[in-house]
């Protein structure tokens, strides 16, 4: 059955991870591959009318960035672990016989020396050609993946992706855009930020930026200092000066107009907490709304526990404890100096945005009514 759309939130693909691999119809199969600089993640996937329905999925938690940010270059045991991973992708794909497929490398793959020599390298063992995607095409993908979203109501909007190698901020003007239009609107910024003026109406993008830090680097610029809640506060404020020259910073909005949506493991990970998830529950964190002081409240626990305390907790898990308050230190930036006291949550991303492209470039999601 196809997911259910939100209300208010427009015809677009909305993702649903199921527990276990489900036989596809005959629908055309799609597979979009995120590798990361900490994760590798894949979904398989079919349109199911003007949305997709996913069929498979893959994630594992790779390194491939561990020690990039001393030695500039991916170890063999990175490039290993993930190689592993990659052929499991491989055997998924050739499982589903999928024909369409989009397989991208961002971050580590940018700027490792040796990051081009290991892409070869993934396409001679795995036969899978990994394309290294540009930090604005990993910034529109990311967008598009969170239009369904966006409220009604929301007039300047501020998507953050905070990756394992970077951290992605793009800000959008709506205030043009008929309400009953502005998810839709952001949609159509797939094929470019700037996209040719048309009849109606577009999502403007007033600015955007790529910081080259996120839950991986970050965490490694300040691998000497020892006390855990000194390290975080100056990833914190370190992470708040790398944001002087976008330009929205300092901009003014009612508040009530003015959303944030995140997306990352991060995001999604503070929203687990918040709700004192032992097992993930992607339904009720996806779309979730947190306010500042909830945030603030989930991050106070994880510095009250220390590095032993949230390794051992459910609700972080055994893969994201060491990166989880280089992560919330990013969060907790944002949420500082922009003009709201409130986050909505995506469990979604670039990988949904890949799905979302190739679909439509291909003509094969049905056009739904405004």
């Amino acid at each position: 059955m196809a997911p259910r759309r939100r209300e208010g939130a427009g015809a677009f693909p909305i993702s649903v991870e199921p527990p276990r691999t489900r036989k596809p119809d005959s629908a055309p199969l799609y597979a979009a591959l995120d590798l990361g600089t900490n994760s590798c993640r894949m979904l398989i996937a079919q349109p199911r009318g003007d949305q997709f329905e996913v069929v498979d999925s893959y994630s594992k938690s790779v390194r491939l960035g561990l020690g990039l940010e001393l030695r500039g270059r991916l170890s063999e045991a990175s490039m290993v672990r993930t190689l592993q991973a990659l052929q499991a992708c491989r055997r998924k794909i050739e499982r589903h016989g999928v024909r369409r497929m989009r397989l991208v490398a961002t971050e580590a793959c940018r700027r490792a020396a040796n990051g081009a020599a290991f892409l070869g390298r993934v396409t001679r063992e795995t036969g899978l050609r990994l394309d290294v995607i540009t930090p604005e095409e990993e910034a529109r993908l990311a967008v598009v993946s969170c239009a369904s979203l966006v409220s009604r109501r929301t007039e300047q909007l501020l998507v953050v992706d905070i990756g394992g190698g970077s951290t992605e901020l793009v800000w959008i003007d709506l205030s043009e855009v008929p309400p009953d239009q502005r998810a839709r609107s952001i949609m159509r910024l797939h094929a470019g930020f700037h996209p040719p003026p048309g009849p109606s109406p577009v999502a403007r993008v007033v600015d955007w930026i790529s910081i080259p830090l996120g839950v991986a680097t970050l965490k490694d610029q300040f691998r000497d200092v020892q006390d855990d809640a000194a390290r975080f506060a100056l990833m914190s404020w370190y992470f708040e000066e790398q944001l002087a020259d976008f330009s929205p910073y300092n901009a003014i909005h009612p508040r009530e107009t003015f959303q944030v949506i995140g997306t990352s493991g991060t995001v999604t990970t503070v929203a687990a907490s918040h709700l004192g998830l032992k097992r993930y529950d992607r339904a009720k964190v996806d779309g979730l709304r947190m306010t500042a002081e909830q945030i603030d409240r989930v991050i106070r626990e994880y510095l009250a526990m220390g590095p032993e305390g949230r390794r051992d907790d459910p609700r972080i898990g055994r893969d994201r404890h060491t990166l989880i308050m280089s992560g919330a230190a990013i969060l907790q930036a944002l949420m500082r100096i922009w003009p709201t006291d409130r986050l909505s949550v995506a469990d979604r991303g670039l990988r949904e945005g890949l799905l979302y492209a190739q679909m439509s470039a291909d003509g094969v999601l049905a056009e739904a009514p405004q």
